[in-house]
C-alpha cells in the first residue's frame, strides 16, 4: 500500500520542493502545517532574496521569526522611512546583501547595523540625490566585495575625486557605476578604476556619466604596476550607452585576459545608419584584442557584418541582440564559433521566422537558447527538438497559445528540456539599466 505524502521522510519533500518556483512552494506551504515546516527549512531559501516595501506599515514579528528561520541573508529595501529601517536591522542583523532601492541620506546612514554585509546595491529614482561616500560606516570600505550604484548622485562631477574615494574599497571584486554623475573620458575611468581595485574581477561603467570622447592629443593613462595587476585580475567588463565612433580603436587592448564583454550601445544602426556608414567599427578592432573571450554580449550598435570575422573562436556564450540579423550572418557567425553552447539572438524590430528553423544546423552543440517566437511558424519552432542537448530555452515574448506550442516541443524532446516565458522574475541585485533593454 502507497504510503501518505505526509508519511514520506522530510529529506524526499525537501528535494521534491527544492525544484519549485517561490511561488509554488508559497502554495504548498500554505496547504498544511506539516509543509509548512519543510518548505520553511534553510536549504529551500538558500540565495534567495526578500522584498521588502511596508506598504501596509510594519510587519509583524512572526514574519520576521520566519525570515528568520530560513536564513534569509539578502534583501531588497524599498521603503525610505528610518523607522521601517531600524525594525530591519533589530529582526535581520545577520545580512550580507542590501539593496537600497529608494536611495536617501537618512537611510543611508542605517547601514552601520549591519556588520557583516558584503554586498551593497544603491539606486534612486531620484535624479537630485546627492550622496557623500564619504560618510559610509567605517567597517563597509573593508568588508565590501560587490559594490553597484545607479542613479544616484555624488558631490563631485570629477573623475580624480571620484576615484580616490573608490580607493577606499581595496577589496571590491564587482563595481557597477550607472548614471552617477561622473564627466570624464571612457578609457580614463576605465584605467583609473582598475588601478585603484586591484581584485576587481568585474566593472561596469554607463556611458551616460562620461563623455565618450577620446583626442589622440591626450596623453594616455599609464595604468602603472597597481593598474596592471587589476587589468589582470578583471575578467569581465560590461560597458552601458556606449557611442562606437568616439572610442579608441585599441582601447581594450590592455585587456588580453578578459573573459567577458558586454557592450550596449546607446543607438542601433538601424535607427542612426550614418552613425556606422561614416567611421570604422571600433568594436572589430576591440574583439580582435581579446583572444581568451568566452562571453560576448552586443545589444544594438552596427550592423553585424562589421566584426562577425573578428569574433574569437574561444566564444562559447553570445548574445546578439542586433537590429536586421539574417540568415547569411547567422551563418558567419557559425562558422566564426563553432563550438558555441549558450546563444541569444534578437534581431528586433525584425524577426527571426523560418530562419529558427535553421538553429540545429547552423549551433548543433547549443546547451541553451533565447529567442522571440513572434513570427515563427509551427513547424520551424518545433525544429528545435533537433538539438539534441538543448537543456535550456527561454521565449522573449508570450503569446495565448505559446504554453500549448512549448508543452508539445517538450513533449517531442521527451521532457528533456526546461522551458521559460517571458516576463519571469530577474535577480534582484540585477540593474534595471541592463533589465530595460536585455
Amino acid at each position: 500500500m502507497a504510503q501518505r505524502p505526509s508519511k514520506l521522510p522530510p529529506e524526499v519533500w525537501n528535494n521534491v520542493f527544492g525544484y519549485l518556483s517561490t511561488t509554488e512552494k508559497l502554495n504548498v506551504r500554505a496547504t498544511c502545517k506539516y509543509f509548512k515546516t519543510i518548505v520553511d527549512h534553510r536549504s529551500l531559501w538558500k540565495n534567495w532574496t526578500v522584498v521588502l516595501d511596508f506598504k501596509n506599515g510594519s510587519y509583524n514579528r512572526k514574519f520576521w521569526d520566519t525570515l528568520r528561520h530560513r536564513q534569509v541573508s539578502s534583501a531588497v529595501m524599498k521603503s525610505t522611512k528610518v523607522k521601517h529601517w531600524k525594525q530591519l536591522a533589530l529582526f535581520l542583523p545577520i545580512l550580507t546583501t542590501v539593496v537600497m532601492d529608494q536611495s536617501s541620506q537618512e537611510c543611508f546612514s542605517c547601514l552601520k547595523d549591519f556588520p557583516n554585509m558584503r554586498r551593497l546595491v544603491l539606486r534612486s529614482s531620484c535624479s537630485d540625490l546627492l550622496l557623500d561616500i564619504s560618510r559610509f560606516p567605517l567597517f563597509l570600505p573593508e568588508k565590501l566585495t560587490y559594490l553597484s550604484m545607479c542613479g544616484v548622485m555624488f558631490p563631485t562631477t570629477s573623475v580624480s575625486k571620484f576615484i580616490s574615494v573608490l580607493s577606499q574599497f581595496k577589496n571590491l571584486e564587482s563595481l557597477i557605476c550607472h548614471q552617477v554623475g561622473i564627466v570624464g573620458e571612457t578609457m580614463w575611468m576605465l584605467h583609473s578604476t582598475l588601478e585603484c581595485l586591484p581584485k576587481l574581477k568585474h566593472l561596469s561603467l554607463s556611458g551616460v556619466h562620461i563623455l565618450c570622447t577620446y583626442r589622440h592629443s591626450d596623453p594616455k593613462p599609464s595604468p602603472g604596476p597597481s593598474g596592471d595587476a587589476g587589468a589582470l585580475a578583471l575578467s569581465s567588463l560590461e560597458l552601458i550607452d556606449c557611442m562606437d565612433p568616439s572610442l579608441p580603436a585599441h582601447g581594450l587592448q590592455f585587456l588580453p585576459g578578459l573573459k567577458s564583454l558586454s557592450v550596449f550601445f546607446k543607438h542601433s544602426h538601424h535607427d542612426i545608419p550614418e552613425m556606422w556608414s561614416l567611421s570604422p567599427c571600433r568594436l572589430k578592432t576591440w574583439l580582435h584584442d581579446l583572444p581568451q573571450l568566452s562571453t560576448l554580449i552586443i545589444v544594438k550598435g552596427p550592423p553585424v557584418n562589421k566584426y562577425i570575422t573578428s569574433i574569437p573562436a574561444t566564444v562559447t556564450s553570445l548574445t546578439l541582440c542586433v537590429a536586421g540579423i539574417t540568415l547569411k550572418d547567422m551563418a558567419a557567425i557559425a562558422v566564426q564559433v563553432p563550438n558555441l553552447l549558450h546563444l541569444h539572438i534578437d534581431p528586433w524590430p525584425s524577426h527571426l521566422g523560418t530562419h529558427t528553423a535553421e538553429i540545429p544546423r547552423l549551433f548543433p552543440k547549443l546547451k541553451s537558447l533565447k529567442i522571440r517566437h513572434e513570427r515563427v511558424p509551427d513547424q520551424d519552432f518545433f525544429q528545435l527538438r533537433h538539438l539534441q542537448d538543448l537543456r535550456y530555452l527561454e521565449i522573449l515574448d508570450s503569446t495565448p497559445q505559446l504554453s500549448v506550442l512549448t508543452g508539445k516541443l517538450q513533449a517531442l524532446t521527451e521532457f528533456r528540456l526546461q522551458i521559460r516565458i517571458f516576463p519571469y522574475r530577474r535577480d534582484a541585485l540585477s540593474c534595471p539599466c541592463v533589465c530595460q533593454v536585455y
